[in-house]
């Protein structure tokens, strides 16, 4: 018996939608990068994209646990001296609520070209709607 391993015509992808409404950021971040990277199906090959698209609803509703909102610190840096640019986790939710939950999935996600392609199949919105009706996307239900 020969080892399985995935071509691209076998390959399909489907979309799920994910309500992040008082979830705790990082388990629900860990569900949606096994999902990206195709780890739940039976035809997962590493070196292939076989995971889905997901689309996150209510992003500006997540929550994390213990002090994190006033203690966890995003940083970013311009590429100048003196040009870093801290925020915590509270001003990032009122600014821009989607980079928190991308972020944290693109950390786990692998990287280079394979995991650039994964994270581009993340659709991340703070609020109750989407445009991705089309698809017709399913739920996803992440505890």
């Amino acid at each position: 018996m020969t080892t399985f391993s995935a071509k691209p015509q076998d390959i399909t992808h489907e979309w799920f939608v994910v309500d992040a409404k008082d979830k705790i950021l990082g388990r629900l971040a860990a569900k949606i990068a096994h999902v990206l990277r195709g780890k739940h199906k039976a035809i997962y090959t590493p070196h292939m994209d076989t995971g889905d698209f997901i689309v996150v609803t209510n992003a500006d509703k997540l929550t994390v646990t213990g002090r994190k909102t006033v203690q966890k610190i995003y940083h970013r840096h311009t590429g100048y001296p003196g040009g870093i640019y801290s925020r915590t986790f509270n001003q990032m939710l009122e600014k821009c609520p989607e980079k928190i939950l991308i972020n944290a999935v693109k950390g786990m996600l692998p990287k280079g070209p394979l995991g650039y392609a994964m994270i581009k199949k993340l659709k991340v919105y703070a609020g109750e709607s989407h445009p991705h009706e089309a698809q017709q996307p399913k739920q996803l239900e992440i505890n």
